[in-house]
C-alpha cells in the first residue's frame, strides 16, 4: 500500500473514554463557531485526509505554502488550511489555550490546542494561491472575506457532524482496508464535482485498464452556482456504477470539502488527498479544478513537473469527444476525422439540455443517468 503523504497517516479522532473526557472538558473552554466548510477541514485533518497536517497551519507553514507550495518541513503542500478569527476573539486567547470549535448547531466538534496566532495579507495570499486578486474568482472572494487573524495548532476531533451523505463516507484508514480486501495494489482516483457523462466514463475506464481498481471520489460541499447538487451527483453515479461498471473493480466514497477552484494548485492538493486515501494514481483532465478562464486548459497537468517528489502518479487526459465517423469516444491523438465530425462533451451544453427537460444524446450521457438527474425538481446549485 502506498505510504501516506509525509509518511504518516494522521489520526486525531478521540474515541471512547478519551472522547468522553474531552467532551466534558469542552463545557469549560472558550468556544469559536465554525462554518460548514471549516467543519469539513477539521474532520479531514483529524481523519488523515489532509495528512501530514495535524491541525491548522502555523505561520512558518503558512508562509511556506503560500510562497513556495511547501510546508516548513519541505513536504509539498499547495492550499493553506487555516482557521480565521476576528481580532477581539483572537485577543482573548493566548498560546497554550484550548479552544472548542463548535459546529453551526452549537455542538462541540473539536478542541484546538492553540500554539500561534498571526495576521496575514489577504490580497497577497489570494494572488499567490489563485494566481489572481480578482474578487469575481470564488476562491479569491472567500479569502478576501476572511477575518483578520489566523489561529494555529493541532486539533482533536471529539464528535462528527451527521450529514445526509454519511453512508458514502469513508476515512483513509477505511479505504486502505477496502482496497487491500479487494486485492488492489494499484488504484486510480477520480476527482469529480459533476454527474457522469460518457466522456467521464471513457476516461475512468481507460485509466482502469492500467491499474487494479477505480476509486470515484466526488467532492461534497460548497460549490459555485450552476454546479450539480451533491445528492444529484451521488444518485447519478450510483446508477452509472450499477449498470456500467465492474463492481469488483470500482469503489465510490465522498470527499467532504469545499471546492477552492484554485486550478493547478488545487490539482496537486487533490492528488495529495487521493494518495492519503490509498490511491497510487490520479486522473487529471483538462481544466482540472478551474473556473472561468483564469487558468490555461492544461495548467493543472503542467504543474506536476514542479512536484517530482509527490509520490502519486498523475494520469493525464487531454481533450476527448465523440466522433460520428468512428462511432466512439476519441481524443486528438487517435482520431483522423475533422472537427465537423466531433461532438464535444460540453458540461454547459449537457446542463442546458437537462434544464429544458431534454435527455442528452446517448453518445453524450447514459439515458438511465439522465433520467435520474431529471427526476430531481432542481438539480443545480442556486
Amino acid at each position: 500500500m502506498i505510504q501516506p503523504h509525509g509518511g504518516k497517516l494522521v489520526d486525531r479522532v478521540l474515541e471512547g473514554k478519551a472522547g468522553e473526557e474531552a467532551l466534558a472538558r469542552a463545557a469549560r473552554l472558550p468556544r469559536i463557531a465554525v462554518d460548514a466548510e471549516l467543519v469539513s477541514d477539521i474532520e479531514n485533518i483529524a481523519t488523515g485526509v489532509y495528512s501530514p497536517l495535524e491541525g491548522f497551519l502555523g505561520e512558518a507553514d503558512f508562509n511556506g505554502v503560500v510562497n513556495a507550495s511547501r510546508l516548513a518541513s519541505d513536504v509539498a503542500w499547495t492550499i493553506p488550511i487555516v482557521l480565521d478569527a476576528d481580532k477581539p476573539t483572537a485577543d482573548g486567547l493566548k498560546a497554550g489555550d484550548e479552544v472548542v470549535l463548535a459546529a453551526g448547531d452549537g455542538r462541540p466538534l473539536a478542541i484546538l490546542h492553540l500554539r500561534e496566532k498571526f495576521g496575514f495579507d489577504k490580497g497577497d495570499t489570494a494572488e499567490k494561491v489563485f494566481g489572481t486578486r480578482d474578487p469575481a474568482h470564488p476562491g479569491v472572494a472567500k479569502v478576501l472575506a476572511m477575518k483578520d487573524v489566523l489561529l494555529a495548532g493541532p486539533v482533536d476531533l471529539i464528535q462528527t457532524t451527521p450529514t445526509p451523505f454519511d453512508r458514502w463516507k469513508l476515512a483513509p484508514k477505511e479505504t486502505r482496508v477496502l482496497f487491500g480486501a479487494k486485492g488492489w495494489r494499484t488504484v486510480v482516483g477520480f476527482q469529480t464535482r459533476n454527474t457522469p457523462h460518457i466522456g467521464h466514463e471513457y476516461v475512468q475506464k481507460a485509466a482502469l485498464t492500467f491499474v487494479d481498481g477505480l476509486f470515484i471520489n466526488p467532492v461534497i460541499g460548497r460549490k459555485k452556482k450552476g454546479d450539480f447538487k451533491d445528492e444529484v451527483i451521488l444518485a447519478s453515479y450510483e446508477e452509472a456504477i450499477r449498470l456500467y461498471y465492474r463492481k469488483e473493480r470500482t469503489a465510490m466514497a465522498i470527499l467532504q470539502m469545499e471546492m477552492r477552484y484554485a486550478g493547478p494548485k488545487e490539482a496537486i492538493h487533490h492528488a495529495i488527498i487521493r494518495k492519503n486515501f490509498g490511491c497510487t494514481h490520479i486522473i487529471i483532465g483538462r481544466d482540472h479544478a478551474g473556473v472561468g478562464s483564469y487558468y490555461p486548459p492544461f495548467a493543472a497537468q503542467d504543474i506536476f513537473e514542479d512536484f517530482p517528489d509527490l509520490g502519486i502518479t498523475p494520469m493525464f487526459f487531454r481533450s476527448f469527444m465523440h466522433c460520428r465517423k468512428c462511432g466512439s469516444v476519441v481524443n486528438e491523438k487517435i482520431c483522423p476525422h475533422p472537427a465537423s465530425d466531433h461532438v464535444p462533451f460540453s458540461g454547459t451544453g449537457i446542463r442546458d439540455l437537462l434544464v429544458r427537460g431534454e435527455c442528452p444524446p446517448a453518445e453524450l450521457m447514459r439515458p438511465e443517468v439522465a433520467r435520474v438527474i431529471m427526476a430531481f425538481k432542481d438539480p443545480f446549485n442556486e
